[in-house]
């Protein structure tokens, strides 16, 4: 079956019964996604296809032959870390590091889903074209994503500085 990761081609075989986090971790060696709870419950699995979030541990790899598989490892190199990779490291959003690699794919996917305009839980106006990340968004749309340290308010930081409400009003400012 072949594959994009990482902005690779990758041939492979292997047991339709093998998940993607599976697929990635053994096969691959993309240790980036984690094995948390298997269940879905944690994030520490979180992957990007097609530039969507989801739990590699649910998702049996064939269901995404031939899509773009994004893992942490995709994201930024060193010396050249993605934006919000080098706002972890600033802001010390880990601790152990389990949870970060999840964290940041959710993160990127979070902001794309905003864009589309997609609403969460808390979402105030749901046919709303676009919703800031606020607080409440940001916390509503990262909470299927769990750090056993406690490391939120750093990667809460992390996160508004790269992607917030801040940023988007700097952005408007240069525009104007």
């Amino acid at each position: 079956m072949q594959f994009f990761v990482n902005g690779g081609e990758v041939d492979i075989d292997f047991d339709p019964r093998t998940s993607l986090l599976d697929l990635l971790r053994e096969r691959l060696h993309l240790f980036g996604p984690k094995k948390g709870c298997n269940q879905g419950a944690c994030g520490a699995c979180t992957v990007l296809v097609d530039g969507v979030r989801i739990n590699s541990c649910l998702a049996l790899a064939v269901q995404y032959q031939g899509r773009e598989i994004v893992t942490v490892e995709g994201l930024g190199v060193p010396g050249a870390l993605h934006p919000l990779q080098a706002a972890f490291v600033e802001h010390d959003g880990f601790q152990c590091g389990y949870c970060t690699p999840g964290q940041i794919c959710s993160a990127i996917g979070m902001v794309s889903e905003l864009k589309q305009g997609v609403p969460s839980h808390v979402s105030a106006d749901v046919a709303a074209e676009s919703f800031p990340l606020d607080h409440d968004e940001l916390r509503e749309r990262m909470s299927g994503n769990l750090c056993r340290c406690g490391a939120y308010n750093g990667i809460v930081d992390a996160i508004q500085e790269t992607f917030g409400e801040a940023k988007a009003e700097s952005e408007k400012s240069e525009a104007a």
